[in-house]
């Protein structure tokens, strides 16, 4: 059991795997609470995470598992191993599976966007692929997998399209095309557009530019995926709340998809959640890396305390709130921008005991009117 104390001098008490309340049951009347999860949770090698798991989140999101290199790493071979359990894992769970992600510059073999010669395919050639791609993975889930990320991280900071290989060979009708081809596989799949840093206004409206777009042209857009890679300090509250506003407006559904908070010093003050942003920094950058103090613990409370009450706001159209890992110790921003970071960005700890964050959050559901 964990004791703390927070600033306002309140203590309390938690074990969530021994009859406290679980996050899926505090906000079984607001939004599913997910999470994402690696291949050794899928597997149920993890014996600290998967408890958590299926005791805490009602929704799964693979957090490499159906990306294009994991599941389909050379022409003409997929590997489905691991996807398999995945979805096998979430319906012995009764869980909402989300797929991710089909379409990503990230994370995708060479090979796709490349001849034998390793010069660029056609247009023609890079459609085919992707159409394939796209019906074998989400026909091979079709009625089990509920919702895909279907194009991830396609736009620019100022909100115009992202210069990826996508784009460049196929032009900006890439993912028009990708939308097509994944509705098609599967009709009654929920299908996401999915991004990082949508809190800033530009790129916001690049957003739903985007999503207005495709929907004129008759295809089917499900919701935005906010990812929520959040700082204590940034964005702000106004910058949240008026994203959500704004889709809400636009008569988009939010889903919040890779929630965590860093509360490390970022180096450059850089907030995107560019994976393959890369930098050295020094000890300044990592200054916990014997455990986080107990006025961090406070801060990083008191930060999920206020994303919680937005999120409730705006509750009605606001299905999924999902965070990117299980433990501290899961986390992607263990070793990102910089090698070596120790971070403490989730609800549970390296341990996989609850942190004064997890107390806040389960409160704040029952102390704070859903306006």
């Amino acid at each position: 059991m964990i004791v703390s104390v927070l600033a306002s001098g309140l203590v309390l008490a938690s074990n969530a795997l021994a009859g406290s309340e679980t996050l899926k049951d505090a906000f079984k009347k607001d939004f599913l609470i997910g999470a994402a999860i690696n291949h050794d949770q899928i597997f149920e090698e993890d014996s600290r995470g998967v408890p958590i798991i299926k005791a805490q989140f009602n929704s799964i999101t693979p957090e490499n598992v159906l990306k294009w290199e994991s599941v389909h790493p050379l022409s003409g071979q997929y590997d489905f191993a691991a996807a398999d359990r995945y979805v096998q894992f979430g319906e012995s769970n009764h869980m909402f599976i989300v797929g991710h992600t089909l379409v990503w510059h990230s994370q995708t073999p060479p090979w796709v966007f490349q001849d034998d010669q390793g010069r660029p395919v056609s247009r023609e050639v890079l459609l085919a692929r992707m159409r394939e791609h796209i019906f074998t993975v989400v026909g091979r889930y079709r009625g089990r997998v509920q919702g895909w990320d279907v194009v991830n991280e396609a736009l620019n900071e100022d909100g115009t399209l992202r210069d990826s290989p996508w784009r460049k060979i196929i032009g900006d009708d890439f993912i028009e095309k990708a939308f097509a081809f994944a509705h098609e596989a599967d009709p009654q799949a929920e299908l996401y557009y999915n991004e990082y840093s949508i809190e800033n206004g530009a790129k916001r409206q690049g957003a739903i530019a985007l999503i207005k777009k495709l929907r004129s042209k008759g295809l089917l857009v499900s919701a935005v995926g906010i990812q929520e890679h959040v700082s204590l300090d940034w964005p702000t509250e106004q910058q949240l709340n008026e994203t959500l506003a704004d889709f809400e407006k636009a008569g988009i559904k939010n889903q919040i998809t890779e929630l965590d908070v860093d509360v490390l010093p970022s180096p450059g003050r850089d907030h995107r959640a560019e994976v393959s942003r890369r930098m050295t920094a020094g000890a300044e950058a990592n200054p916990y890396a014997q455990g986080l103090p107990a006025s961090m613990q406070t801060k990083l409370a008191e930060r999920y305390t206020a994303l919680f009450a937005i999120y409730r706001k705006h509750a009605a159209n606001l299905k999924r709130v999902t965070f990117w890992g299980v433990t501290d110790g899961d986390s992607w921003l263990n070793d990102w921008p910089a090698h070596g970071r120790t971070s403490y960005p989730l609800l549970f700890d390296r341990t996989g005991q609850p942190k004064p964050a997890f107390d806040t959050v389960v409160q704040s559901q029952r102390s704070i009117p859903n306006l």
